[in-house]
């Protein structure tokens, strides 16, 4: 028998004058999930996000938390914590002063406040750092004081709303992986803001993929990237190649497509799941034009083009890149029929 979903949203509408910032927007979050809201900028999830919070009240639907009607209920009486893009800590208190205040707003005994700041300081490794104020910290230092404090009360739900987008791209990926650990060890269920598809796709067991005010679709890492519902999901997440699909054939090439394929215009294929090389091959190709190459790095990104100007991308590791395979190089593109999908 399924548990009972922690949140559900029935039909969230949001408007501000003739603009709908979010139309009819149902889904549900577990215990213990960790929910990440992505989308490109004024797609509705920040905008859900507030409405979870309480902060908005929706124009339309209702919202339950363990099967009661929230939707009218304020903010400080949902039980959630909130972790704001901005810190939002209080320059005039200390690490621990900040840790403690929403505790002292319970009115904690003050040898529990003591024990728990203690705990939460430990918890988020700033050992040390406890008498010190926010200015005196990094950029790293303040979010995981921030975790901390709304962490401290231990809320039934803790939403955060981009909370590394203001960090460098080597501390962003440390927090992650503090958040991950955070996550495993609490259970707590987290409701997550990211515009980033790798920080969704790494962190989340279930990604909601927000556009143009409405839910796209939801699922694990795994469905949204691999499954995606539509046009959008499919090239939001990541690299993907887009061939005109006309009567089962790709470019007047005769083309297997999987099974159950459906209906659709179009045949994609993750560039991870091609296989290039500068023969034919068995099976799905199409030959193509090499017509740029970019170097990366650690990998090289080929631009394709093929019959029709239909384009193409594939990156490969730069060590093993053919020299063969420069600007201008006659190429064949390959896949197994089961790797493609219809859309």
């Amino acid at each position: 028998m399924t548990a009972p979903a922690q949140i559900e949203a029935r039909g969230i509408h949001m408007r501000f004058g003739h603009f709908s910032a979010l139309q009819d927007v149902s889904l549900t979050v577990q215990k213990g999930e960790f929910l990440s809201l992505l989308g490109p900028s004024g797609s509705g999830k920040t905008t859900f996000l507030t409405v979870l919070a309480g902060f908005y009240e929706p124009s339309e639907g209702s919202l339950m938390l363990d099967g009661q009607d929230m939707t009218h209920v304020p903010p400080g009486k949902r039980g959630f914590g909130m972790v704001f893009q901005g810190y939002a800590l209080m320059p005039h208190l200390t690490v621990a002063e900040n840790i403690a205040f929403p505790l002292k707003v319970q009115k904690r005994g003050a040898k529990e406040i003591k024990a728990r700041v203690e705990q939460m300081i430990a918890m988020v490794g700033l050992e040390g750092h406890g008498h010190k104020k926010p200015a005196k910290l990094s950029g790293g230092q303040q979010q995981r004081v921030a975790l901390a404090r709304a962490l401290a009360y231990e809320p039934s739900v803790l939403l955060l709303d981009e909370p590394f987008s203001a960090l460098d791209k080597n501390l962003r990926l440390q927090m992650q992986e503090e958040l991950r650990r955070l996550h495993r060890e609490l259970g707590t269920t987290f409701v997550f803001v990211t515009h980033d598809q790798e920080e969704a796709l790494a962190l989340s067991s279930h990604v909601a993929i927000f556009e143009k005010g409405r839910l796209q679709q939801i699922g694990t890492p795994e469905d949204v990237y691999e499954r995606p519902a539509n046009r959008f999901v499919a090239e939001f997440l990541g690299d993907i190649n887009v061939f005109p699909l006309a009567g089962g054939a790709v470019g007047g090439r005769p083309i297997l497509l999987p099974e159950a394929a459906g209906q659709g215009s179009d045949l994609a294929i993750r560039p991870e799941h091609m296989r290039l090389g500068l023969t034919e091959p068995e099976g799905n190709a199409l030959p193509m034009r090499v017509t740029d190459r970019i170097y990366l790095g650690p990998s090289t990104r080929l631009i394709l083009e093929g019959a029709g100007g239909v384009p193409a991308t594939m990156t490969l590791p730069t060590a093993t890149a053919a020299p063969a395979i420069r600007e201008g190089a006659q190429v064949w593109l390959g896949w197994d029929a089961r790797d493609s999908f219809v859309i």
